[in-house]
């Protein structure tokens, strides 16, 4: 436990697209080598949205499939489900006592989803922040590999611990972002002002293990904007911004480079090589994925060997924490 400690989450709700990866999945896999890593299928946080049992258990399988075939490494990391480790609801409800309604209120996230399901809108969406505030507390991580939409939730966590701290002690650490800036926000191939998510709709993002041919059909799609020339303008060309940025993040070139590339060539070339500089990224990813996903005893067994290390340090914690507000007599 020398290691700096890291903690970062998945909701396991289908597809992986490009947005999660470089804003996100793509830092696991570089900080798994330096960090001690917690890792986690974050199946409640799911739950805030409709979804039936059985998606709920076949996405979680199939999210950890994913994680694997894009190289995490069990080995190195702990990676487990969320649900496996009771402490998180029992830290949640420790936590929600020191937060004030008012700031839940007022995250941005909350807002949004509130007025997207105005009819549904339940009490999960605006405790959200206190369970992942809980997900990174109860493992006493340092640094948050997030994007740019979670920085308001992080600052809450690290409000949260402040409060604690001062109420009962000094317990948590205050968890700084580890942010990738290039990648943090992939935006909408259908509405380039908006970021990129499933829950917009199908045409909205790419799967990074969706089939090439698939790729290629979203890719040509894709919303450009008027005129011809390929150049970075985030204003009044986001359409082709985007997609400049998700061909820096590809080819690790930079922008401007992209840019002298394709002078003087039309949106359909540069759609056509970027599909193909995609597909050709994620390739290996896809076969691993491939060879794996039917292994569902195998991927069983991983999440058990995670579940028994993350108990293990889990437990401690909250022994201490229980110690800290009285709860130990």
């Amino acid at each position: 436990m020398e290691k700096k400690i890291v903690f970062s989450g998945i909701q396991p709700t289908g597809e992986i697209h490009l947005g999660n990866y470089f804003g996100s999945l793509k830092q696991w896999l570089d900080l798994q080598n330096k960090y001690f890593c917690f890792f986690s299928v974050v199946n409640l946080h799911a739950l805030t949205e409709p979804i039936s049992p059985s998606s709920l258990e076949e996405n979680t399988l199939k999210t950890t499939t994913y994680l694997l075939s894009l190289g995490l490494d069990p080995k190195k990391v702990i990676l487990f489900v969320q649900s496996d480790i009771p402490y998180h609801t029992e830290l949640t409800w420790l936590l929600s006592v020191v937060t004030p309604v008012g700031d839940l209120l007022r995250m941005t996230q909350f807002k949004d989803k509130a007025n997207q399901f105005k009819e549904t809108v339940n009490a999960g969406l605006l405790n959200y922040p206190i369970l992942m505030a809980s997900d990174i507390l109860l493992y006493k991580a340092e640094y948050i590999p997030v994007g740019k939409d979670q920085l308001q939730h992080l600052e809450l966590t690290r409000e949260i611990a402040r409060r604690f701290n001062r109420r009962f002690g000094q317990t948590f650490p205050l968890p700084k972002a580890v942010l990738e800036e290039r990648g943090a926000k992939i935006m909408s191939l259908a509405e380039p002002k908006k970021k990129m998510s499933k829950s917009l709709g199908e045409e909205h993002y790419l799967g990074i293990f969706e089939e090439p041919e698939k790729i290629r059909e979203k890719i040509a799609k894709a919303v450009t904007d008027s005129g011809k020339e390929i150049k970075y303008d985030q204003e009044k060309k986001p359409g082709i911004a985007n997609l400049l940025r998700i061909y820096s993040l590809v080819e690790g070139k930079e922008i401007k480079e992209i840019e002298k590339e394709f002078q003087g060539k039309g949106y359909a070339e540069f759609k056509k090589i970027l599909a193909e500089k995609i597909i050709d990224y994620f390739s290996q990813s896809r076969e691993k994925f491939l060879a794996m996903k039917d292994k569902k005893e195998e991927i069983r067994e991983i999440l058990k060997e995670g579940r028994r290390k993350a108990e293990k340090i889990a437990q401690k914690n909250i022994e201490e924490i229980r110690q800290k507000v009285g709860l130990k007599y």
